[in-house]
């Protein structure tokens, strides 16, 4: 298990999670700003140029990821990972690959009263010299708004409150260790397949408007828009995978069985395995149906109909190269085969 201490920088994380590794047995600490200050020596300096939060890095957040998996494998027990994560679709993407290797994350934020928040911001003192200092101390105090922006839009929601205002970091530990242990700081409820471990089959299902637009969903699991759809179960036919992922995605039924529009070939691009895609054409919802998608929560947090040249700027650009030949395929009446998104003969 992961307990996650978020909240804004200088809101006393770190020293929290120092304490509470007393209260967790056979815990440990994972500090993912190492990772950053990691990637700072292994990227070419071309390829950091620009970027002023190493969050914005894909690689950073596989990175935290795949060591705090590692960690709780060789170590076992309890991982204290204390860290900032102001981003819902960070947030989704990190929970979401643990939740893929099957590891609970107990989220919880510290919450202090602003007043107080900026005050330790401006009493905090750095090691590392007065002009280092000024620039932590300035990056604190820029990163308040942001904060509170994230804990009134998506994070007091999501994750379990500690005020600790009033507060010491071992009172803040105490506190947030009986919650852990009480359940009142349950783990994550987001849902996420376990990672694949060979090539894989997957179907994704259009369904279109009366305006011809056609249904995106949002996985909280992973960045970029996706097709309603998912990988197919053993012994299952892929038109018969769409349907069931349409149904348990947005709770609509499809009556019939759904038309080829693409197969594409995805090769294996490590550490992912690839494989191969199914697109289907779901038909057209009439009158009130398109107003009846009901999502789960855990696993998509939004649905909208889109134009093809909306959804350019939601689909990472596999998907939506396949997305493109589909409506292709759909206006000739001819499903097209696919290698990488491209067609093939």
């Amino acid at each position: 298990m992961i307990v996650w201490i978020n909240g804004a920088f200088g809101s006393g994380k770190s020293s929290t999670a120092k304490e509470l590794l007393d209260l967790l047995p056979g815990s440990a600490l994972f500090d993912p700003e190492v990772v950053g200050g990691a990637l700072t020596f292994m990227l070419p300096p071309k390829h950091l140029a620009g970027v002023d939060d190493y969050q914005d890095l894909p690689i950073w957040r596989r990175l935290v990821v795949d060591t705090a998996a590692a960690m709780l494998q060789e170590l076992g027990g309890t991982l204290v990972v204390p860290m900032t994560l102001l981003r819902q679709e960070y947030r989704d993407e990190i929970f979401g690959g643990l939740a893929a290797r099957r590891i609970a994350v107990c989220h919880v934020v510290l919450t202090p009263a602003e007043t107080i928040l900026r005050q330790r911001i401006t009493e905090a003192q750095d090691p590392a010299g007065p002009e280092t200092e000024r620039r932590v101390r300035q990056w604190r105090h820029d990163h308040v708004e942001p904060y509170r922006a994230a804990l009134a839009s998506w994070l007091a929601a999501d994750a379990h409150p500690v005020d600790n205002g009033a507060l010491t970091p071992q009172q803040t530990a105490a506190r947030i260790a009986r919650a852990v242990g009480s359940g009142e700081a349950a783990a994550c409820d987001i849902v996420q397949t376990p990672e694949p471990r060979a090539e894989t089959v997957a179907s994704g299902v259009l369904l279109f408007d009366e305006q011809d637009r056609f249904l995106l969903v949002d996985p909280t699991y992973k960045p970029g828009w996706e097709f309603p759809g998912g990988v197919v179960e053993r012994g299952e036919a892929p038109a018969q995978a769409g349907v069931r992922e349409v149904a348990e995605e947005t709770g609509l039924r499809l009556a019939g069985e759904p038309r080829l529009l693409v197969v594409d070939w995805e090769s294996p691009q490590p550490p992912g395995y690839g494989g191969l895609r199914f697109l289907f054409d779901g038909g057209t919802l009439r009158g009130d149906d398109a107003g009846r998608v009901l999502l789960p929560g855990p696993e998509l947090r939004g649905w909208r109909f889109v134009t093809e040249q909306e959804a350019a700027d939601l689909l990472p650009p596999v998907r939506f190269r396949r997305l493109h030949w589909a409506l292709r395929a759909r206006e000739r009446g001819a499903a097209v085969y696919l290698e990488a998104g491209e067609p093939v003969g």
